[in-house]
């Protein structure tokens, strides 16, 4: 793709992902049509709504270096990392090498090739951690206090940019709590309970759903909601201070088992919930909710989608997918 010297160049790392298109078409509404935008993944190829993705795998610092000084790109929208905690879990080294050294091969690279491009880096809102046992709301300046592979390395992330910003890095931190949308994977609650709703509404499972701990409280979004942080941010960097830290939150505890219930009444079957002894675990962290006021003061950002139309987004995305096999 050639580049022109003008306007916003919007590189996006780990565009393939659930989140990706949606920072795009974000893009595209704030920044208007003379951002330019390339996005990337490890694995290159052409995407149904992305078009032509340029492979990248940011734990090449070498590639990374390369795509920096070959692209000059004013602005980064760094997304790629291991999506779900259990992963992260599953293979901790893979965690350290993609979330850290990741970020610190962008950032090196662009302090090295292009000193005057900013850094977006995604983090996650469970880096507080056991802070939240508190049960207030969090914000930016509470003790970092991650509890599993995929936070600490989310958190460790976080730092070392913030030690970076002292050598010159321009760089917006965001720390997004649970978000969900058409497309998500089932590894996280929403799209999981409506995958089961969708194959029992298929008929292809007893009308039972099982379950364990629903006593916990997370902060939702929607996905495009999210998305929209990002690339106002983009618009509004320069006038934000170098290694600003963004929660992205509703600030609205929600306990699992409501959202089950919500998700229930909008099923075209009727369907009963089983509790399973096995799964009955207490939440260690039971309830997380963030505060989001520093975002609504810098980016003018507030949730626009209700949740009402974020469940129903995910429910009849699984319904297709159920239909499509």
């Amino acid at each position: 793709m050639a580049l022109s010297k003008a306007g916003r160049r919007v590189l996006i790392t780990g565009a393939r992902g659930f989140v990706g298109p949606y920072v795009v078409e974000a893009l595209r509404h704030v920044c208007g049509k003379e951002a330019v935008l390339l996005a990337t993944a490890k694995e290159a190829g052409r995407h149904p709504t992305l078009g032509e993705v340029e492979g990248l795998d940011v734990t090449d610092k070498s590639a990374v270096t390369a795509a920096i000084a070959r692209i000059q790109p004013t602005y980064v929208v760094h997304l790629a990392g291991i999506a779900a905690p259990v992963h992260a879990s599953a293979d901790p080294d893979l965690a350290w090498t993609v979330h850290v050294q990741g970020a610190r091969n962008l950032a090196q690279a662009i302090l090295s090739k292009a000193p005057d491009c900013w850094l977006m880096h995604v983090g996650s809102g469970l880096v507080y951690g056991d802070s939240a046992k508190s049960g207030a709301a969090l914000r930016e300046d509470t003790l970092l206090s991650p509890v599993d592979e995929y936070s600490v390395t989310k958190a460790a992330a976080d730092l070392a940019l913030g030690a970076m910003v002292r050598k010159g890095l321009k760089c917006i931190r965001f720390r997004p709590f649970n978000h969900t949308g058409s497309g998500q994977g089932e590894d996280f609650v929403v799209p999981a309970f409506a995958k089961q709703i969708a194959m029992i509404e298929a008929g292809l499972a007893p009308p039972i759903i099982r379950v364990g701990n629903l006593e916990a409280e997370r902060d939702f979004l929607d996905v495009r909601d999210v998305a929209r942080s990002y690339a106002l941010a983009v618009q509004a960097s320069t006038a934000m201070a170098s290694g600003t830290i963004l929660n992205i939150a509703s600030g609205v505890p929600r306990r699992i088992e409501t959202i089950l219930q919500l998700l229930l009444a909008k099923s075209a079957v009727s369907i009963s919930v089983d509790f399973d002894k096995s799964r009955l675990r207490p939440s260690d962290l039971p309830r997380i909710i963030g505060d989001a006021s520093l975002a609504q003061r810098c980016l003018g950002w507030a949730p626009e989608h209700t949740f009402d139309d974020t469940l129903s987004m995910v429910l009849s995305d699984w319904r297709r997918r159920v239909v499509q096999g």
